[in-house]
């Protein structure tokens, strides 16, 4: 793929995925007016705005990641020419279910609508099992024997599921569920050496 295309078509991409659910549909329920803040707690509405900072540039910085790393976009149609292991992804398995997430639950808690905050959490729910059913499934038996026994005591993924050429590490890519938010220990990763 092309550079310009890669570009062009995570722009697209951009709006067409994570600029629909952390942003049309959100603004649906909010029509972006405040409302009173939730429990009465005007620092949720801080809260709120530290989210939505946070995740905003999360999903940014992926899309950019992958359009000029990988040569790519997210889309499974136009997927990238090469693996992006850099940034956020070495630390979680995709920094964009975490970005836009935190958007959604940033506006809910921000404009102070319960409906936001539920949808929020269905999203996340929805990554949650996509990545359970599909994507786990699929590395559990490729990294198992990849992993040492204190990653596989605590499901902490390996650096191994899809992310090795010519049998070397690829060193920087980590597979722990980002939807579970849960980031990487470099000591529970690194494969076993024979």
């Amino acid at each position: 793929m092309r550079p310009l295309l890669a570009i062009l078509g995570s722009l697209l991409f951009l709006f067409v995925a994570p600029g629909f659910v952390a942003g049309v549909v959100p603004f649906w329920f909010t029509h972006w007016r405040f409302q009173p803040p939730l429990l009465g707690l005007d620092f949720l509405r801080v809260l709120g705005a530290a989210l939505l900072a946070f995740g905003g540039p999360i999903v940014l910085d992926s899309f950019a990641r992958f359009a000029f790393q990988g040569v790519g976009t997210p889309a499974p149609v136009l997927p990238t020419k090469h693996l992006v292991v850099t940034g956020l992804y070495r630390y979680v398995r995709n920094p964009m279910y975490v970005g836009v997430v935190a958007a959604i639950l940033g506006q809910g808690l921000l404009f102070g609508d319960r409906k936001t905050l539920a949808y929020g959490l269905l999203v996340w729910l929805a990554f949650h099992l996509f990545v359970l059913f599909t994507r786990s499934p699929r590395c559990a038996g490729r990294s198992a024997k990849n992993m040492k026994p204190s990653a596989r005591t605590f499901g902490v993924g390996s650096r191994g599921c899809g992310r090795r050429e010519s049998g070397k590490n690829q060193g920087d890519a980590v597979l722990a569920s980002s939807t579970s938010f849960a980031l990487s220990t470099p000591a529970l990763d690194v494969e076993e050496r024979g």
